[in-house]
């Protein structure tokens, strides 16, 4: 059991139901931590690279470049988290592009960087069993092969930018780059659980869920009772499963998303013209269709194990949708249209 894990998602749980604005200060911190602490590596790692390090480029060929693109991609739903903050959010249809669009560039420079330190500064090359088998992240192959080797590779470490930094003669700054990563990851878990509630906040409110979820605290004017479900559901996850695993399954689910939202935002161009859109959206077509062509390739490329949970999870919501969700739903019942303006949410989530 990661008893810590738990602690976490408990203490992240009570912030968010304590309010919107106190989490976002605590998370403001915990960013600037992070963002000191990967300036550092960046400075120290990058003068000392050698070209050597990065041949061969690609070891693993183009479907290991793919399956890594496939694995990482849950990192994007941090980034799919910030328009879930759009009623919650000071004029939104100029704020809330800027944050996507301006975190994605910036993220996008940061993790180029960082790899470039790491590859360049120690290596990072794949390590491959007896067999010549690549053996897989996290796997019981993988530390049985580390722990036989002298020389540990960068992928046998469990902090690996605190690893480089320590072969590279800055041990001091890489003890304190893996204490900030430890006190500054806790930010991903904030934004993560933050989207998801929201997420079931208006799914509740337009009735696919039960009402009871889409309550608001008098006190603190936060959604709590869906936000401790929530919380106490990663909790559990954390404690018990495998990290690796939950992020391949939470990819997999995530990639079916956003092809399925860029396919009904293409058909709703077509079937609703006249729809008030709040989010202009240029280029739709053409977007919208690279996004489920990346989708479905990201989504081949991943662990079969993935691949087989997704359809069995899939069909589990598809029975809680037609038994509840279909025969509840305000839209569906024609009662009354989903709010789309700030107006119309709930008291309190308009201050915050």
């Amino acid at each position: 059991m990661n008893l810590l894990a738990v602690l976490i998602a408990l203490v992240i749980t009570v912030l968010l139901v304590l309010g919107t604005r106190e989490s976002a200060t605590v998370n403001a911190v915990l960013v600037a931590i992070k963002l000191v602490a990967l300036g550092a590596f960046i400075w120290l790692a990058l003068p000392v690279m050698n070209k050597a390090n990065f041949q061969p480029f690609a070891p693993l060929g183009t479907g290991g470049i793919i399956g890594a693109a496939a694995s990482i991609f849950f990192a994007y739903v941090g980034f799919d988290a910030v328009s879930t903050a759009a009623e919650e959010t000071r004029d939104p249809q100029r704020n809330l592009p800027i944050g996507l669009i301006g975190s994605l560039a910036v993220c996008t420079v940061i993790y180029l960087l960082v790899a470039a330190g790491a590859i360049g500064s120690y290596g990072a090359q794949p390590l491959f069993a007896a067999t010549g088998q690549n053996l897989e992240a996290g796997s019981m192959a993988l530390q049985a092969r580390c722990s036989h080797l002298a020389v540990q590779p960068l992928v046998c470490s469990k902090e690996a930018l605190a690893h480089v930094l320590r072969s590279i003669h800055h041990p001091f700054v890489g003890n304190l780059l893996g204490l900030a990563a430890g006190i500054a990851l806790p930010t991903v878990i904030l934004m993560m659980i933050y989207g998801q509630t929201r997420i079931f906040f208006v799914m509740s409110r337009d009735g696919l869920l039960p009402d009871i979820l889409s309550k608001v605290h008098p006190r603190f004017h936060t959604p709590h009772v869906v936000t401790w479900i929530t919380g106490i559901a990663v909790a559990f996850a954390a404690a018990f499963l495998p990290v690796g695993q939950l992020a391949d399954i939470s990819n997999a689910g995530t990639l079916f998303a956003f092809g399925a939202v860029s396919l009904a935002v293409m058909v709703l161009r077509r079937t609703r013209p006249g729809r008030r859109r709040p989010f202009r959206a240029p280029a739709v077509y053409l977007f919208g269709t690279l996004s489920i062509i990346g989708c479905i390739v990201l989504f081949a490329f991943l662990p079969w194990q993935a691949k087989l949970l997704f359809p069995i999870w899939s069909a589990a919501g598809l029975v809680f949708y037609y038994a509840y969700g279909y025969r509840h739903s305000h839209v569906g019942k024609g009662v009354t249209e989903v709010p789309e303006l700030a107006e119309d949410a709930p008291p309190g989530l308009i201050s915050e």
